[in-house]
C-alpha cells in the first residue's frame, strides 16, 4: 500500500464521507479517536486530521491506513494535508477560568498527582460542578463526552507538568499558575477548592454575571483564597439599594446612629467625613434559605465589615444578636 501519496481529491472524498456519516460514526468505523492535537479546517467545518489523512488512502489504494500506521502530529498526517493545500490548526483546548482550574487541580492533588480517566466517576462529579460555574443554565457547558474529555486531558496535563514530563510551551499559562499555587501553598489552595465545592453543592453561592462587580460597594460576597471574586449571592432582593437606603433612613429618622448592631462600631465616629453614612446591610435570614418573597426592613441588620465577615465565616450563620452575645 502507498503511504502518503494521497491527493486533494482523495481528501475531499473523505471529507464528504465524514460529513455523511457524522463524526462519531466515522471515527468508530475506522477505529480512530478524536483529534487532541491538530484539526483540519475546511469551509468552516472542523475534522479530525489523523483520521482524514488515514482514511483518504482508501480512495487511492482501496484500503485505509489504521491509526497505528501514521502519526497525527506534525509528521505524516498533518504534512500530507498541508501539502495538498488544506488548513490545519492546533487544537485549542478549553480556556479554563481560575475557579475551574482550582477544582480540577485539587482533584489531581487528592489523587496523589495522578490523572483521571474519562470514565472515572470523579470526572463526572467535576463536570457537574463546572457546569454550575456559569451565571445561567443556558450558558452551562455540555456535560457530555466533550467536556469529560477536556477535563480528563487537563488532569493529565497537570499531572505531567507536576512531574516535569511535559513542557509548558503552548499551554494555557493559567494552568501552570494554579499548579504553582497548589505546590507552594497546598493547604490554602485545598481550602479554596473546598469552599468552592461546598458553596456550589449547598446552593449558597452563585456565579457572578458580567458587570456584577461594577459600582457595587456591598460586602456581602464570597471570595475563595487566591482566586478572583468568585461569587455573589442572588441580587433580586439582596442587592436592592432602595431597601438599604430605606433601612438607613428609618434608623436615622428614629434618632439612631449608623452603628453596628453587633459591636457598636460607628464608621463616621472613627473615620470622620470619609466614614459618614457608611454601614453594611445584612439579611438576618440568608436568602438561599428564605427563598423568594418580600423582604421587610426588620429582616435587615446594619453591621460593620468585621462583624459581617464573622457572620459569614462559616455555617450555620449566627444572627447579629447571637454574635453580639459572643463578644468579649
Amino acid at each position: 500500500m502507498g503511504n502518503g501519496a494521497i491527493s486533494r481529491s482523495d481528501i475531499l472524498k473523505t471529507l464528504d464521507e465524514y460529513d455523511e456519516l457524522g463524526r462519531e460514526v466515522f471515527l468508530r468505523k475506522y477505529g480512530y479517536r478524536k483529534a487532541h492535537t491538530y484539526i483540519l479546517v475546511h469551509e468552516g467545518k472542523e475534522y479530525d486530521s489523523k483520521a482524514i489523512a488515514g482514511v483518504a488512502h482508501k480512495y487511492r489504494y482501496g484500503e485505509p491506513l489504521t491509526p497505528q500506521d501514521l502519526s497525527g502530529g506534525v509528521g505524516h498526517a498533518v504534512d500530507w494535508l498541508i501539502r495538498e493545500g488544506f488548513t490545519v490548526e492546533a487544537v485549542h483546548g478549553r480556556e479554563w477560568t481560575r475557579d475551574e482550574l482550582i477544582l480540577i487541580c485539587d482533584q489531581v492533588a487528592r489523587n496523589e498527582w495522578k490523572d483521571l480517566a474519562m470514565k472515572d466517576p470523579r470526572i463526572a462529579e467535576l463536570c457537574d460542578l463546572l457546569s454550575l460555574l456559569v451565571p445561567s443554565p443556558e450558558q452551562r457547558p455540555d456535560t457530555g463526552s466533550r467536556l469529560t474529555d477536556e477535563v480528563s486531558r487537563t488532569t493529565s496535563d497537570i499531572a505531567k507538568h507536576r512531574s516535569g514530563r511535559q513542557s509548558s510551551a503552548g499551554r494555557q499559562r493559567l494552568v501552570l499558575d494554579v499548579l504553582d499555587d497548589f505546590l507552594s501553598r497546598p493547604t490554602e489552595m485545598a481550602r479554596a477548592a473546598q469552599l468552592l465545592r461546598d458553596g456550589l453543592r449547598n446552593g449558597s453561592l452563585h456565579p457572578a454575571r458580567p458587570g456584577d462587580d461594577e459600582n457595587d460597594n456591598s460586602e456581602e460576597e464570597f471570595s475563595a483564597p487566591e482566586g478572583r471574586t468568585l461569587y455573589r449571592r442572588h441580587r433580586t432582593r439582596e442587592r436592592s439599594r432602595a431597601l438599604r437606603s430605606r433601612k438607613i433612613a428609618t434608623v436615622l429618622r428614629s434618632g439612631g446612629t449608623l452603628a453596628c448592631e453587633v459591636c457598636d462600631f460607628d464608621f463616621g465616629a472613627v473615620y470622620g467625613e470619609r466614614g459618614e453614612g457608611y454601614i453594611e446591610c445584612h439579611h438576618v435570614v440568608p436568602l438561599h434559605e428564605a427563598g423568594e418573597g418580600t423582604t421587610r426592613l426588620s429582616d435587615l441588620a446594619l453591621i460593620c465589615s468585621n462583624c459581617h465577615r464573622m457572620i459569614h465565616r462559616a455555617a450555620p450563620w449566627p444572627t447579629p444578636a447571637q454574635l453580639r452575645a459572643t463578644l468579649r
